[in-house]
């Protein structure tokens, strides 16, 4: 593949890597390795490697708990277990930003160039739905595979926005206590995995990626919190858009200090002698940590190439910051999980007291649903209001295992369940606002697939198992009637059995959930599976 680098670029690295030079381009005829990282909102990596057919023939990728690298021919995004969200397919070396970014349950992260969500799935995971997780990406088209990524992931916590960084900075002054740029960039380090991106380095300048990169840190320097740790990252070799960066930074921000990375993996120092006239700027001390950031080359580890820098803010957390999070690792002697909410009102408003500053655009308001009641066993709730409607559906067909916090948000007739303590949204551009849980109609709800993946089994009223060998997996997924014994469908909770067999039924595969379907009482049991999500 070497031959068709383009000259520009083997050029400059030659310049750079020197008598190292040789050996990169030799990775260039190296086959590509390839990497799935386990999502453990759904189960450990052990329990994936027990379960799964690709359990044994993997390899445990060093730097992330959760990765392995598999077979070319293995084709995992053609297994039932890929549409269970057990499992996301990532490139190994993309795995290592949010290893380094250090989220633990309770924080508030914002990834803030977020499309596809591969890293937003993986911030989720490390969260465990505990905190707040804020997916950004300014490219419309991009956001759909975003939400949809978030939502096969089964996260909860997660809202989903469409805007320039400038947008949200005014809105989320200050608040996150991490953050992931994992910035738009020339992609050099991509060339061996998606030869495309070659013709896209050409197309699109260094000088201009550069200039993207400088304004989109600007805005997230803004919005992280005393204490906090802002992780950049990209997959291009170009000192212009990693060391120069972190220099400029460091010369604009004095509050801002790297955090040095360890070098193990195969990893190596990032350049301070690359930091050309930016460099010249810092003091001999922030010109020397620089050093602590790191570049992952593909002629040293078996990976593409990836830069990543840790930073932190100078200060400490605040006294309201450390008592949200302690309020949100408060879990239950019992059994470690939360107290169940459906969505009450006193979450609503307790949430609205802690409501930030306003967005200054008019793109739509989120409505809020507070003293939302609940239904003691009706059938049909008769009303058209979204909220009621969403606590009558899950009073009817979640089980008493069901446990979720939020606050009940209503945009139009769609309900999603919102973590707490967010500023208010108005006037930014929603993609997802929070766990999106399904559809109101005229007396009716429709649960959203979103809601089937985010469930366990045990969640839901009714569920049918398939194992992942099962022919009705493949029927299910892709959109076709599946006709089952009612000795099949199990039920949630012993309580749950006195309640009709007819409704909705969490349909799962080894275990996990796939979606929804509808039992009609005569053994058929109607696909509620969205097009979009089928078999293809």
């Amino acid at each position: 593949m070497s031959g068709y680098l383009p000259i520009a670029f083997t050029t400059k690295m030659k310049s750079l890597l020197g008598e190292e030079f040789d050996r990169f381009m030799s990775s260039y005829e190296d086959p590509r390795v390839y990497g799935i990282r386990i999502n453990r909102l759904k189960l450990d990596a052990e329990d994936w490697r027990s379960l799964s057919p690709m359990g044994e023939s993997v390899r445990p990728i060093p730097w992330a708990p959760d990765g392995f690298y598999y077979e070319e021919g293995a084709r995992p995004g053609k297994h039932p277990h890929y549409h269970a969200g057990l499992y996301y397919i990532q490139e190994p070396s993309a795995m290592a930003p949010v290893e380094l970014l250090d989220v633990r349950p309770g924080h508030r992260v914002l990834d803030l160039c977020a499309a596809p969500g591969g890293k937003s799935t993986q911030i989720a995971a490390k969260l465990q739905g505990i905190g707040v997780l804020v997916s950004n990406d300014n490219a419309r088209e991009r956001t759909k595979a975003l939400a949809k990524n978030i939502e096969l992931a089964g996260v909860r916590n997660a809202v989903v926005l469409n805007e320039e960084p400038s947008a949200l900075a005014p809105v989320f002054r200050e608040w996150f206590d991490r953050i992931l740029v994992d910035a738009p960039c020339s992609g050099e380090g991509m060339f061996r995995k998606d030869e495309s991106m070659i013709a896209e380095w050409e197309k699109h300048s260094i000088e201009r990626c550069s200039a993207m990169q400088r304004h989109i840190l600007r805005d997230a320097a803004a919005m992280l919190a005393p204490g906090g740790i802002l992780v950049y990252s990209t997959c291009t070799f170009s000192p212009e858009e990693n060391e120069v960066q972190m220099a400029e930074l460091l010369a604009e921000y004095p509050d801002f200090k790297v955090l040095p990375v360890p070098h193990p993996y195969g990893w190596k120092p990032g350049r301070p002698d690359w930091a050309g006239e930016a460099g010249q700027e810092l003091s001999a001390e922030q010109s020397a940590s620089l050093g602590g950031t790191v570049r992952l080359w593909p002629h040293h580890i078996e990976g593409e190439g990836h830069y990543a820098a840790v930073l932190t803010r100078t200060g400490s957390a605040s006294v309201e910051e450390l008592t949200i999070i302690e309020a949100a690792v408060t879990t239950d002697e019992e059994n470690g999980r939360k107290k169940k909410v459906k969505g009450n009102a006193g979450a609503t408003l307790r949430a609205a007291e802690k409501r930030g500053p306003r967005g200054g655009k008019d793109s739509g308001k989120l409505n809020k649903a507070a003293d939302a009641g609940r239904h003691s066993g009706r059938g049909q709730a008769e009303t058209s209001d979204p909220a009621e409607l969403w606590n009558a559906f899950a009073e009817r067909e979640l089980s008493q295992a069901f446990a979720c916090t939020g606050q009940v948000q209503c945009f139009g007739s769609r309900v999603y369940l919102q973590p707490d303590s967010l500023p208010s949204l108005d006037g930014l551009r929603v993609v997802r606002a929070g766990w999106y849980v399904g559809e109101a109609g005229r007396n009716k709800f429709e649960p959203s697939q979103a809601l089937a993946m985010g469930l366990r089994q045990s969640e839901a009223v009714r569920s049918l198992n398939f194992g992942s060998e099962d022919p009705n997996v493949i029927r299910y997924l892709k959109g076709e009637t599946i006709f089952v014994h009612e000795d099949q469908i199990r039920f949630g909770h012993e309580e749950d059995a006195a309640k009709p067999l007819k409704g909705y039924v969490l349909v799962c595969t080894d275990g996990y959930p796939i979606g929804w379907g509808k039992y009609s009482g005569d053994g058929m049991l109607k696909n509620e599976l969205p097009a979009g999500w089928r078999w293809m």
